[in-house]
């Protein structure tokens, strides 16, 4: 029989964090059955090192959410592109995946706000981390996974990454000219080719090097 993981009780959680998870689900939408699940989505291990009270951290959960979320893309975009071959729906998925999309998605939920961190991690801002909040985005998914299942977790996650895929496809077009040249010098020569990077312009999520 599968063990259910032991969260934060209700009574543990502050009226004051209460009224904080329920303002984070109105502002989504979405209405967790299970209160602390949603609570231990948001617990960064710095801050479970500091609170010794807790339980755990929410690793476990983006561990799971990994998972949940790279489901509900595949399947999405083998439904939904069913033209496009094994190559380009595992690239989309990578970027759609990406932790530059998650982290992106974070802060369109607000997950920045609501985070439970570390004193020091607070100091140096972790709140803007985009390995902290996308790591947190995937344990929101295995939280609400878990609480409400697939149908939700699904309607959530392309709610907020409908757009990275249609921007994605409307990219399709421009060729992909560094991959060309890998795969060119890989056929002729058996070998990778080495690049030098000379300039860098652009923001740093849409760089162009050359």
């Amino acid at each position: 029989m599968l063990k259910k993981k032991h969260f934060r009780s209700s009574a543990a959680i502050s009226s004051e964090r209460k009224r904080s998870l329920y303002l984070f689900q109105r502002q989504l939408g979405v209405k967790w059955k299970n209160l602390q699940l949603l609570d231990h989505a948001f617990c960064h291990r710095s801050y479970a090192n500091e609170n010794a009270y807790l339980p755990g951290n929410n690793e476990r959960l983006e561990f799971l959410g990994d998972s949940v979320l790279g489901l509900v893309i595949a399947q999405y975009l083998y439904e939904y592109l069913p033209d496009l071959p094994e190559g380009e729906l595992a690239r989309i998925k990578s970027f759609v995946v990406s932790e530059h999309s998650l982290s992106e998605m974070a802060l369109k939920l607000g997950v920045d706000s609501f985070l439970l961190i570390g004193k020091g991690e607070e100091n140096t801002g972790g709140r803007q981390k985009k390995a902290i909040l996308a790591d947190s985005m995937e344990a929101l998914i295995a939280s609400l996974y878990l609480d409400s299942g697939m149908s939700a977790v699904r309607s959530l996650i392309l709610r907020f990454l409908q757009p990275e895929i249609d921007k994605v496809l409307q990219d399709r077009h421009r060729k992909d000219y560094k991959t060309l040249l890998q795969e060119a010098v890989q056929k002729e020569l058996k070998t990778y080719p080495r690049y030098t990077i000379v300039d860098r312009s652009g923001p740093d999520h849409d760089r162009t090097f050359s």
